[in-house]
């Protein structure tokens, strides 16, 4: 038998003010139990790496709940009952989403095990279960071993269910996300007060971080956040540490609608082509047709630019059963929606349907109109009224936005620009006078993106105060250049990278002078 090794690290991270829900953080605004401080939350974790053989694992203790006081038998023995119950139910979710044909290669015969054997006592892991389809992801790269010497940088959020915390990884160069249970949140407070059992309450509020887990695995796309690993307990660990789960991913920027608004139409576009890429990919993803059932922007984050779904807990494979049109209504606030009742007696491409009106109320009536360019707001009004009167499906809204982004990228959008500018190659300016324009890549000037110097010249001839723009040879996603445009300057300087053009009547007003 190897020897086993025990090494304890801990951390305290203490936030002075009520700290906000960012995106990927259970979709619940969280609210403090009645024995918690709402303007001081700190974090104490103690974390024990113990060496088994077969590696290390970790046990994240954030808070623990009292032990279940001692009452009447039968009373604690129905509360238990019902608590088997109610894992039982988790564990239902969990098990489709499995790797298919699962059931066919299980060695070990954990899923042919039957519920009762395995519901003779909480002490048991869903965790064998879960392996089986993350050893066919092949994902995990990161394990308990990863997070030996972690160290935490701040809470991102916190929900009814899940605690969100950036942390810094030993040998790791970019900060990952840990996502655990939040042992003070609704979900676990109300757990326990319901079935007096703290350990099996922890157990049971993890299942969606499990099925979260198994979803990141089995839905891989570049608009979903990466899973990096994860650090369960498991048996043979000591006592109350089997049903601990630790979720390492990527970590990225909350989305904030606030700013997006603000930036400019080609960034506000991205987001939405990001969204529609991913709205596609989940129509036919392998697990079938996925409805984001908690769409909201808080659900997203940005990574290096590019959207990303976050929170996949409340994502869902399966499809509505009918018997008439009426069976399969689609309701929002302001509309409602009737969809077909299939032969097969389900509501035809109703999840995709939900997923596309969603990303119309909560995406594109904010950023995708507003300073679209002129010659392709017909486009954009298309595609407007499309989604919201649910009049194309996911494929022909691909292709609509994919149809935009080719035009703009190759500027087979601009009409005839005038050519109204001298260049002069490889020079810069001195002296420059810069004015504002709104939206800029610059709070200080006027620095927009074009196709190229033509475009260039129209914005600056569209622009009273402009009379020269510099093209530097710098790219947006979409590889438009970005042009700085100024009202004067006082000289040309050499500068081996860039272009200046100047208006023509501005060149003639000087040669006059």
């Amino acid at each position: 038998m190897p020897q086993k090794h025990t090494h304890t690290h801990t951390f305290s991270l203490s936030l002075s003010h009520t700290h906000t829900q960012w995106g990927g953080v259970g979709g619940k605004p969280h609210k403090y139990p009645h024995n918690a401080e709402p303007d001081r939350l700190v974090l104490d974790t103690r974390h024990t790496c113990i060496m088994r053989g077969f590696g290390l694992r970790l046990v994240l203790r954030i808070s623990h709940f009292s032990t279940a006081p001692s009452g009447d038998d039968e009373e604690l023995a129905s509360l238990r009952e019902a608590l088997i119950h109610q894992l039982n139910e988790r564990r239902k979710e969990i098990i489709p989403l499995l790797s298919p044909g699962v059931g066919d290669d299980d060695e070990n015969g954990l899923l042919g095990e039957s519920f009762s054997q395995r519901d003779s006592t909480l002490d048991y892991s869903l965790w064998n279960e879960i392996t089986v389809g993350s050893g066919k992801a092949h994902l995990d790269e990161m394990g308990c071993d990863s997070l030996a010497d972690m160290q935490a940088v701040e809470i991102l959020g916190s929900g009814y269910t899940k605690l969100v915390v950036k942390v810094n990884l030993a040998g790791e160069s970019e900060p990952v996300a840990l996502k655990l249970v939040n042992e003070q949140g609704i979900d676990m407070g109300k757990c326990v007060e319901d079935f007096k059992d703290p350990r099996g309450c922890r157990e049971l509020v993890s299942f969606k971080l499990r099925k979260e887990m198994v979803l990141l695995q089995r839905l891989q796309h570049p608009n979903i956040i990466k899973l990096k690993g994860h650090c369960a307990g498991g048996p043979g660990g000591r006592e109350g540490e089997a049903e601990r789960v630790t979720v390492i991913l990527e970590q990225g920027n909350p989305l904030q609608m606030i700013q997006l608004l603000q930036s400019s139409w080609e960034d506000r576009f991205r987001v939405c082509l990001d969204l529609v890429r991913l709205l596609h990919f989940l129509s036919q993803s392998p697990l079938g047709s996925v409805a984001l059932l908690d769409f909201q922007p808080r659900q997203f984050v940005t990574v290096s630019g590019s959207l990303k779904l976050t929170d996949l807990d409340d994502a869902s494979a399966e499809e509505t059963t009918c018997h008439t049109d009426a069976d399969c209504t689609l309701q929002f606030p302001h509309r409602n929606f009737t969809l077909p009742c299939s032969a097969r007696g389900v509501c035809e491409g109703l999840n995709e349907k939900r997923n596309i009106y969603n990303a119309y109320r909560y995406f594109f009536t904010y950023l995708l109109p507003h300073q679209a360019p002129p010659s392709l707001t017909h486009l954009v009004d298309r595609i407007m009224n499309a989604t919201g009167e649910l009049k194309a499906d996911i494929n022909q809204t691909l292709e609509a936005f994919e149809h935009i982004l080719h035009l703009y990228k190759s500027g087979l959008h601009l009409e005839n620009l005038p050519p109204s500018i001298i260049r002069g190659k490889w020079m810069g300016t001195s002296g420059n006078v810069e004015y504002r324009c709104w939206p800029s890549y610059s709070q200080q000037g006027c620095v927009l993106s074009v196709h190229s110097a033509r475009e260039a010249a129209y914005t600056c001839n569209s622009h009273s105060q402009c009379n020269s723009f510099t093209l530097t040879g710098q790219k947006t996603w979409t590889g438009r250049l970005l042009a700085s445009f100024r009202s004067g300057f006082s000289h040309l300087v050499p500068d081996g990278t860039s272009e200046v053009y100047v208006k023509k009547t501005k060149v003639v007003e000087k040669s006059s002078a």
